[in-house]
């Protein structure tokens, strides 16, 4: 209760403000919104993975009934060459500007029509012939291509004598793990629609950021900063697929300047797998030694990543080993692997996922040659500071996660042996894996108007994409401004609002709650003795600490139970239990839901997700839901996710970011399971029909006897 008697909005389970539209029918998405005089793009993509282009006939296609024009590198206009995103300059943005291919899948031309059919139909007809070239899409650590990766977050960890401390260790366990590529698979596809009005840029996006992308796109198209307005109101899921400035935007705005009208540009299924960004592949070697009773000595991870040429980027998938176990030597190595790929971008749990996958698997293996309990081993090795920073942790629950987890999952009742718990046919394991993630926030701004009918307009450029942003921001504004919620306005997902961070890093709700409980206090100072309507406006940057005393993360502790039928491969999950230390939690309704939906991908990733390309083109062949497999339905069990008592000191309000970390951490348990439930260890994902059935088999077989 605040001093004025209202309830406290944050800490109240609320549903969404939006949501009764969202299940009506009656938010309008991007594609939903209806514009006067309104083109359609359809795009044409390349389908070498090298080479350059020798000739595109689009007469045919010029001919199609309502064809307004087809774009291409030979008339589309001058895009800026040194335009970036998070990673520094990225030469994927410039589109339809040379013939050169990079990727399969790259956007090399743009059909404009009257309508949607009329534009696909003619598409069809547009004659490519390449002058093709040798590629390299052949990913490992090993390559000779191989390179350090940036260090955005600083340099990788090399602390003590790590060769002395292996050498001096009663068990070092020395293994190599794999990811594959993986797609966001949002349900909504990537979609925009653009139009310039008195030298403007004006766009409807499918994005994570509208002020980030606005502010690519002016680079882009060398315009200022001011007149580039995108927005993004209602967004349906992107899991960093959305983070980045896609096709659809660029080519709808060159093709909505070229033809002088609106256009819209919206990429099918196929389109999303081939031009747009995902979780690019991992090999992870990780060495851990370890005295007989447990005690690590040794830590070393090193991650390679595919990545593309034309843009820098960094799979962080070393954190895990540097910041959940106490040793005396750590070492962590990223690698970046160039090929002829589309430049990767975050996934959910961008490097903790794939990370934990290979770092949680490799201290389960040493627990198992140690005759440890997982569970245990893990609680032996905790840091009292930063295991490399030698820093003080600002909260650090991690410990609370994993006891409260252990006594709801019924851990205690545990036969430690593998492939001694059996159900009929099917053979039950259980498994768990513990994760940290990077916490913090982004600089925001934040405007917020008293009006005179006593209500609060709250303006900032936050990104709702299916978390339940808007409604989580409401009730911060509420308590910030001491008043109900019904009082608030809240005006969210345009650019024009300002600075805001975007829905990413999960960094998005915690920036902007910043932003707006700071801005309620200059408001709430300048309301005293005035006449309304009063607005004040902060811009959080000169107030973030940039390098702060201690080291803030998120935590979390997954927990999984499994059965396999050896005879058919088939791996069900039938219990996750996830228990988080994410800070003071703002609205437990949406933040459990978003929990949840991380753990069914971290299922999904475990057990299905798998990008395959054909070695001999290069082409993504799993480029739709039919080749690439997501969980469905009938694949999640219940699921169960919540929350230890946390409290951020970093933080005005306690708050931090809980979007990701669901995801990371879950196909560990999974993998750790399986091991229980087969005595079989699986070190690369995903853990599919067949590679069970192959690793059991090859357990069962008999050993060949020599003959003396």
């Amino acid at each position: 209760m605040n001093p004025d008697g209202i309830t406290a909005a944050v800490g109240e389970s609320r549903p969404r403000i939006e949501g009764r539209l969202k299940v009506t029918g009656a938010a309008r998405y991007t594609a939903d919104v209806p514009v006067a005089g309104l083109a359609h793009g359809w795009v044409v993509t390349a389908t070498v993975s090298r080479g350059r282009i020798r000739d595109i006939d689009a007469g045919e296609a010029l001919a199609q009934p309502g064809v307004l024009g087809v774009l291409d590198h030979r008339n589309a206009r001058r895009l800026n060459p040194d335009a970036g995103q998070y990673f520094g300059p990225d030469r994927s943005l410039p589109l339809l500007q040379d013939e050169v291919v990079a990727y399969a899948g790259r956007p090399i031309a743009l059909v404009v029509a009257e309508t949607p059919e009329q534009a696909r139909a003619a598409a069809a007809t547009v004659r490519v012939t390449y002058d093709a070239e040798p590629h390299d899409i052949e990913f490992s650590l090993a390559h000779p291509a191989a390179r350090p990766a940036s260090t955005l977050f600083g340099p990788e960890a090399d602390t003590g004598d790590l060769e002395a401390e292996l050498a001096a260790s009663a068990l070092v366990v020395d293994e190599v793990y794999h990811t594959p590529e993986e797609n966001h698979s949002a349900m909504e596809p990537h979609v925009a629609t653009a139009w310039w009005q008195d030298g403007h840029l004006h766009a409807l996006d499918s994005d994570q950021g509208p002020f980030g992308i606005s502010q690519v796109m002016a680079s882009l198209f060398l315009i200022d900063p001011e007149r580039a307005h995108i927005r993004a109101e209602h967004v349906g899921g992107g899991f960093g697929g959305k983070t980045v400035c896609g096709p659809q935007l660029i080519l709808a705005a060159m093709a909505a300047e070229h033809f002088g009208r609106p256009v819209r540009v919206a990429l099918t299924r196929r389109q999303v797998f081939l031009a747009t960004g995902s979780r690019p592949p991992t090999e992870q070697r990780v060495r851990i030694g370890a005295d007989a009773d447990g005690r690590f000595r040794a830590v070393h991870h090193h991650a390679a990543f595919a990545l593309s040429p034309l843009a820098e980027y960094i799979e962080w998938c070393t954190e895990q080993a540097r910041t959940l176990y106490a040793a005396p030597a750590i070492r962590t190595e990223l690698t970046a692997v160039p090929l002829d790929l589309l430049p990767p971008c975050s996934m959910r749990g961008p490097g903790a996922t794939p990370g934990s996958f290979a770092f949680e698997s490799a201290v389960d293996e040493v627990a198992e040659r140690l005759g440890i309990d997982p569970l245990r081993l893990r609680l032996l090795n905790q840091p009292e500071v930063g295991p490399v920073s030698g820093r003080p942790f600002s909260s650090r629950r991690l410990v609370a996660c994993l006891q409260e987890g252990a006594r709801r999952f019924g851990w205690a009742q545990r036969d430690p042996r593998p492939r001694v718990r059996r159900e009929g046919d099917l053979l039950v394991g259980t498994g768990v894996a513990a994760v940290a993630f990077i916490a913090g926030v982004f600089p925001s701004s934040a405007t917020i108007t008293a009006e005179t009918d006593g209500t609060f307009s709250v303006r900032i450029g936050a990104t709702d994409i299916g978390t339940g942003a808007r409604t989580a921001l409401i009730a911060v504004a509420a308590d910030a401004l001491g008043v109900g919620v019904e009082r608030i306005r809240m005006h969210i997902g345009d650019s024009d609002l300002g600075m805001a961070a975007g829905a990413g890093g999960s960094r998005g709700t915690t920036s902007c709650a910043f932003a707006i409980v700071e801005t309620a206090k200059a408001l709430r100072e300048k309301l005293a003795g005035a006449t309304t309507p009063v607005t004040a406006s902060v811009d959080t940057t000169p107030l973030i600490n940039w390098r702060p005393d201690e080291d803030r993360y998120t935590y979390s502790a997954v927990f999984a139970e499994v059965t396999v039928d050896v005879a058919t491969g088939e791996v069900r999950v039938r219990r996750l239990l996830g228990m988080f230390a994410v800070g003071r939690v703002i609205n437990p309704l949406l933040a459990r839901s978003q929990l949840i939906g991380g753990m069914i991908g971290g299922l999904s990733m475990a057990l299905h997700e798998e990008g395959v390309r054909d070695p001999v083109t290069g082409r993504l062949v799993t480029a739709d839901f039919a080749g690439y497999h997501i969980s469905a339905h009938a694949d999640v069990p219940g699921i169960e996710a919540d929350f230890v008592a946390d409290y951020e000191p970093q933080d005005p309000s306690g708050f931090n970011g809980l979007g990701e970390i669901g995801n990371a951490g879950v196909a560990a348990a999974i993998a750790n399971a399986v091991w229980h439930a087969t005595g079989t260890r699986h070190r690369t994902l995903p853990i599919s029909l067949g590679r069970v059935v192959e690793s059991v088999a090859a357990q069962d077989r008999p050993q060949a006897v020599g003959v003396a």
